[in-house]
């Protein structure tokens, strides 16, 4: 059985995941392989239906806004019941933000998957569900990979306040005709970040692009897609608009996307190389700007001499370890990386409040440190 990850917001802690119904994925699938489900908007809906779905989400909401994750978890499909351990502690930190919130329910969508045949080995196969709004040619779509039967739906609320508004999304399925819904999946997330949102830093975007400062457009086209899509199994006409822009505006660097295998590598003082293998944004610090986020490779391993390599004389080996650069600590290796970056691409200063390094370790957690931009040199 797949699972469904349920993503908290501090990327300092990077992400909480709960073992919920399917690995959600945001991909470009080939015309042709998935079949389309049937999807159901809530102004074609039931009344019946609609508002079922409307009071399902609005109880679940007020769950999490009280912090109940015991009757939350009776809400639960039972098979991931068992283990709530992630979805504990993703809704402990997510009460507090939304704890004076009104809540609204925005929109509903009732997923159909009750006519999705397993494939001949016994696997579920993937479904797709486009959803056409408003009789017109935007369309938002669910891509979930492996998917078992049934009748599901997605639910987006917003816990308005006084300070940060935030969206809550839930995936729920129903077991049964009639039966309650049921919570398959949980997305909450803030509107704003610096104040600001989704189609705030869309719009400043554009405008850096044409200014030619292609490496802020970066980040800020990161941002407004982080805040504009409500999960990462979600889209639409909008947010495919946005991810094309993003992907023409993408500095030269960019232009092919930085992986593991593909790193973006800027040098640093002395023959130094710092290989960055993704770079994104976060506001978890509240500041009046959001950070950069660079995820550091580690350090290749020292090669190792071929054993017809010819060995080296005393004064060589002496020359060699002379030569040698001592390996830096962690955290100077990382505010080495900072400093590098910025030198590489200097507009970077003007326009973020600071600078987070997650330097990745196989096998362990990422050492993690943070700056502002006036304390890096």
């Amino acid at each position: 059985m797949p699972s469904l990850r349920s993503f908290s917001t501090s990327k300092a802690l990077c992400c909480s995941t709960a073992p919920f119904r399917v690995a959600l994925l945001l991909a470009a699938i080939a015309p042709g392989l998935l079949r389309a489900e049937t999807c159901t908007t809530q102004s074609q809906m039931k009344p019946a239906d609609r508002d079922g779905l409307v009071d399902a989400a609005r109880s679940l909401s007020k769950l999490v806004q009280t912090n109940n994750t015991a009757d939350l978890r009776q809400k639960t499909l039972p098979e991931y019941a068992k283990d709530f351990s992630g979805m504990t502690s993703l809704v402990g930190t997510t009460a507090p933000k939304i704890k004076d919130a009104s809540l609204v329910v925005d929109q509903v969508y009732l997923l159909d998957a009750t006519s999705l045949k397993p494939l001949a080995d016994g696997t579920n196969q993937d479904a797709q569900f486009f959803c056409s709004l408003n009789k017109s040619i935007a369309e938002a779509s669910f891509l979930i990979p492996a998917l078992p039967p049934g009748r599901y739906a997605f639910a987006m609320v917003t816990a308005q306040s006084s300070k940060t508004p935030w969206r809550l999304s839930f995936l729920l399925e129903q077991s049964a005709p009639n039966a309650p819904w049921s919570m398959a999946g949980f997305y909450p997330k803030p509107l704003t970040a610096a104040t600001h949102d989704g189609l705030w830093y869309w719009t400043q975007a554009r405008d850096l692009t044409k200014a030619k400062q292609l490496w802020t457009a970066y980040f800020y086209y990161q941002e407004a897609q982080a805040l504009l899509q409500p999960a990462g199994f979600v889209t639409s006409t909008h947010l495919d608009k946005l991810r094309k822009e993003s992907t023409a505006a993408a500095p030269p660097a960019l232009s092919e996307g930085i992986t593991a295998e593909a790193p973006l590598v800027v040098k640093g003082p002395g023959g130094s190389e710092f290989r960055f293998t993704d770079l994104t944004t976060d506001d978890s610090i509240g500041a009046d700007r959001i950070d950069i986020v660079a995820h550091l490779a580690p350090e290749p391993a020292p090669e190792t001499a071929s054993a017809e390599a010819k060995p080296k004389s005393k004064s060589e080996q002496k020359a060699d370890a002379k030569a040698a650069i001592p390996p830096l600590s962690p955290r100077d290796r990382n505010a080495a990386a900072m400093t590098a970056l910025l030198a590489a691409y200097p507009e970077l200063r003007t326009s973020f409040h600071g600078v987070w390094i997650f330097a990745d370790s196989s096998g362990q957690n990422p050492f993690v440190t943070e700056q502002p931009m006036a304390n890096i040199h």
